[in-house]
This record gives C-alpha cells, sequence and structure tokens, in this order.
C-alpha cells in the first residue's frame, strides 16, 4: 500500500470506470479537481486503490485478493501506526470487498450503536444510492412563501454559508465553484437559511449537496432550494445524484419528496 504521486493519477482512470457505484467524489480526485490522496499496491502497474476525499469520502476499490495490499490496509483503517488523523467513510467495489474486510477486521467491525469510538474499530453503516424520476418531482407537493427568496449562490454566500457540508469543502476555493460549479441560496426574511449546491459535476450528472443553517431546519427550506437546483439540472440536460446513509433520516425522506427513488444500498464503512 503506497502512495500515488499526483502525477501518477491518470493510471486510475481507467479502472475507476468500472465501478459502477457512485464514485463522483473519487472521480474529482482522480482528475485533480480536488485535492486528495490515492493510495495503490504497485506504483507501476497498480491494481487496488483507494482514493480518498479531502472531505473525508473514501472508495476502495480493484483487486480484492491482494493479501499484502490486505494486511496494510487493514492496519491503515485501524489505524494501528496513527496516520490518519480524521474519520474517513469508506464505500467499495466490487462486491467481493465486503467478504475480504469481514475477515481482515474480525471482532473489531462493529455497528454504529456499539462504537464508543474509544478503541480502533471500523463502523459498519449503510449507504442508499438514488434514482431521479423526473415524473414524481413534477407531482410534488409545491410550496409558496411570500419571505423566503432564492438567488443563485454568488462568491459571497460561498464564503459564509456556515455548517459542514458546504460547498468550500467540496470545491477547491470560490473561483473554481464559480466557474465550474453552481448553486442556489435560500434567504428567509432576508437572511441566509439554506443552500443547495452541486457537490461534484462530471459529464451530464451533478450530485446534490445541502446545508440549513441550524436555527432555520425542520421548515420545509431544504426541499424549496433544492427544487430550484433540480429545476436547474433538468433545464440544462443534467442528470441529478443523490446519495445518503441510510440512517439519514432526515435525507432519505427528502430525496423522496423531490422524487428520488432507492435503487441500491451497500455497506459504508467508518474509520
Amino acid at each position: 500500500m503506497v502512495l500515488l504521486d499526483k502525477n501518477d493519477f491518470n493510471k486510475v482512470i481507467e479502472p475507476l470506470k468500472t465501478v459502477t457505484v457512485n464514485n463522483l467524489f473519487a472521480r474529482s480526485v482522480v482528475e485533480k479537481r480536488v485535492s486528495g490522496k490515492i493510495y495503490v499496491d504497485n506504483i507501476e502497474n497498480p491494481k487496488t486503490f483507494y482514493v480518498i476525499h479531502s472531505y473525508g469520502m473514501t472508495l476502495l476499490f480493484g483487486n480484492y485478493n491482494n493479501i499484502e495490499f490486505n494486511n496494510k490496509f487493514k492496519n491503515y483503517a485501524l489505524n494501528i501506526n496513527n496516520i490518519r488523523d480524521k474519520d474517513e467513510w469508506m464505500q467499495v467495489f466490487p462486491n467481493e470487498w465486503n467478504n475480504i474486510l469481514h475477515e481482515l477486521f474480525g471482532n473489531k467491525l462493529v455497528n454504529p450503536e456499539n462504537n464508543n469510538r474509544k478503541n480502533n474499530v471500523i463502523e459498519l453503516n449503510t449507504r442508499v444510492n438514488f434514482k431521479f424520476n423526473q415524473e414524481r418531482f413534477f407531482k410534488r407537493e409545491k410550496h409558496v412563501n411570500s419571505s423566503i427568496k432564492i438567488i443563485r449562490t454568488d462568491d459571497k454566500i460561498y464564503e459564509n454559508m456556515p455548517g459542514t457540508v458546504v460547498p468550500k469543502y467540496f470545491w477547491n476555493n470560490k473561483e473554481d465553484f464559480m466557474k465550474n460549479g453552481v448553486g442556489f441560496s435560500l434567504f428567509y426574511n432576508s437572511e441566509l437559511a439554506s443552500t443547495a449546491y452541486s457537490s461534484y459535476v462530471h459529464d451530464n450528472k451533478l450530485e446534490l449537496g445541502i446545508e440549513t443553517v441550524e436555527k432555520f431546519r425542520k421548515m420545509g427550506f431544504a426541499e424549496i432550494v433544492c427544487c430550484a437546483l433540480i429545476d436547474y439540472c433538468i433545464e440544462n440536460d443534467y442528470e441529478p445524484i443523490w446519495s445518503c446513509k441510510l440512517s439519514n433520516i432526515g435525507s432519505y425522506k427528502l430525496a423522496e419528496k423531490l422524487g428520488f427513488e432507492p435503487i441500491l444500498k451497500t455497506p459504508y464503512y467508518l474509520f
């Protein structure tokens, strides 16, 4: 398990195309659109890959029968040598990886309720991929509120939007976002309340990110501002992409309200 030089990230482009689970975050790293790291089994001819987005989302894919890589990866995941300083959320492909990881981690693999975060353990969750149903989106109940104003996200909003799931954590800088991304922000009584934006844009796919200021949550603002971004996707021939943890009830229900339908559930590992 060795760190791949950024000049060699192109070696991962073709292998990543074989991955069928949602991997736009990994593609952003591989194509050097956002900062990140890639570990491989072999620098010259890599067959196993571990892609890390700067936000903490990761993807393990490729050859799952590489015993040397797998043992080193186990130490990395359990942070035996204390080389990691923040959490990582991992998806894997193909599905055979899950059997390998269960063998590797053994009793270190725990359910969320058994993770006291005091020991080196791996928490097993579930991630859901959705598919957008445009017909359902158009049939949704529409909301009107005269105190609400929605505008295209500008560089000032980019810099000032509070929260942990905001554009500045998914783009290199505001110039990059303004040139290659898109977002809409909702103001309630002239106060910034919620934003929906493109976390990643690749080809005709746009993955949605959403954040609502804490005091404005449970007021339906996320749904309203997401509709503006989805309208933009439809008008500009982008396929809106949505994924979330199964346990994130709010995100799951919001996805369904917006016309998204769950199509795939996969294991989701927290280091």
